[in-house]
């Protein structure tokens, strides 16, 4: 086939994608969208997202929270150790303390959280050191003032739960650096992925846009021969059938999916219009299963394939071309086939060369839609001409 050769420069490499790259599915851009790495986990505990939308509230409930437990711990080992009623008036102003200490850090720490990390690890560390020396002094002044009123410390005595406090203290700063840090990150991955997404479809809508000029030149070029040959019937229908088939692109989203059925009435609409120029020259033909209609494909993904065909196979021959388009279900997948019958050896070679758009195009937009989830082969046929075959998930699958 002499033309055989040119038309290659348009899908490029034909390479087979193999079966082991198909499976398993993409849930193109939903998998994750939206959600961080440790919200599943967060979500069994309650910690989810609903309950940190509201930074402030959730900071006075585990404020509160926390001290209590601690209130009602040191209170039960009291009474456990016979401590006496005044024990609790001991506890009660320990964690009225603690309680007030922590308030005092956190309104620092929300300014450290912002420096860079020695300067926050350093002043946090001196922080939770002075704050400790504090909690201790007034720990050992009001277990000799309530609990043992013969005792008298002095000096260095009043930093004699130091240690314990200290540790309390630390384990509070790196909760609450913990969790600002955990939220801090979920934000970014939030944005991360929200601008990623922004990204894919900003990519959808320009390989959606590319499909555009090749096809408005060969119409607009077709009606301008016709006006000039004076056939305005003819120029009329195809320039109603041409606007018919903008309004749909105008009304889909250029990032949309539609369904098989949509496709294929897209691709008749088109197929009316290039049939105003090649007449009986071009010979399509449909064989669509019915159980493969509400399979969802991004828009437009088809009709780039048959004006392949129609270039390479219709154009250069006398005789024109059949060109068939195919869907069938195969196992989780939905095969679609575009196969011409190719120029015929008495057809004389393309001499202007792809831009390269073609099937390019199409990979790329089957790779933003579903990942891994798909399969692409082209690849030269047994009736003499070319065959572009696409997996996509069935709709059952890709949902799932």
């Amino acid at each position: 086939m002499a033309s055989e050769p040119a038309r290659l420069i348009d899908p490029v490499d034909p390479v087979p994608v193999p079966p082991s790259t198909r499976y398993p599915l993409a849930s193109g851009r939903g998998a994750g969208s939206g959600r961080g790495p440790a919200r599943p986990i967060l979500k069994k505990v309650k910690l989810d997202s609903p309950f940190f939308a509201d930074k402030n509230r959730a900071f006075w409930l585990l404020q509160s929270a926390g001290w209590t437990g601690y209130f009602i711990l040191r209170s039960l080992s009291g009474i456990a150790n016979s401590m006496g009623l005044m024990f609790l008036v001991h506890t009660l102003l320990l964690t009225a303390t603690g309680y007030s200490l922590t308030l005092l850090m956190g309104s620092l720490y929300r300014r450290l959280i912002q420096m860079p990390p020695l300067w926050t690890a350093t002043i946090s560390l001196g922080t939770v050191v002075v704050a400790s020396a504090v909690f201790s002094f007034i720990e050992t002044w009001s277990n000799a003032t309530f609990v043992r009123p013969d005792a008298r410390p002095a000096g260095i005595e009043y930093l004699g739960a130091i240690l314990l406090d200290f540790a309390l203290l630390a384990a509070w700063s790196a909760l609450y650096y913990g969790i600002n840090y955990y939220l801090l990150l979920e934000e970014e991955i939030e944005q991360r992925e929200e601008m990623e997404s922004q990204a894919s479809s900003a990519q959808l809508a320009m390989l959606r846009y590319q499909l555009n000029p090749h096809f408005l030149f060969n119409t607009l070029n077709s009606i301008s021969t016709l006006v000039l040959l004076r056939q305005t019937e003819r120029a009329n229908a195809m320039l109603s059938r041409l606007a018919s088939f903008l309004r749909y692109t105008l009304i889909n989203e250029p990032t949309a999916q539609v369904t098989l059925a949509q496709e294929v009435e897209t691709l008749k609409l088109y197929l009316e219009i290039e049939k105003m120029r090649f007449e009986d020259r071009l010979r399509p033909h449909f064989r669509i299963d019915a159980e493969t209609i509400g399979a969802r494909l991004p828009s437009l993904l088809l009709q780039p394939l048959v004006e392949n065909a129609i270039k390479y196979a219709v154009t250069p021959s006398e005789e024109g071309a059949d060109i068939w388009i195919t869907a069938s279900r195969e196992g989780r997948c939905v095969r679609i086939e575009v196969a011409d019958s190719g120029a015929g050896p008495g057809a004389h070679s393309m001499s202007t060369e792809s831009t390269g758009v073609g099937l390019a195009n199409i990979r790329d937009r089957l790779t933003q839609a579903y990942g891994p989830g798909h399969g692409f082969v082209s690849r030269l046929n047994d009736k003499g001409g070319f065959s572009v075959i696409v997996e996509i998930p069935s709709e059952s699958e890709y949902r799932a």
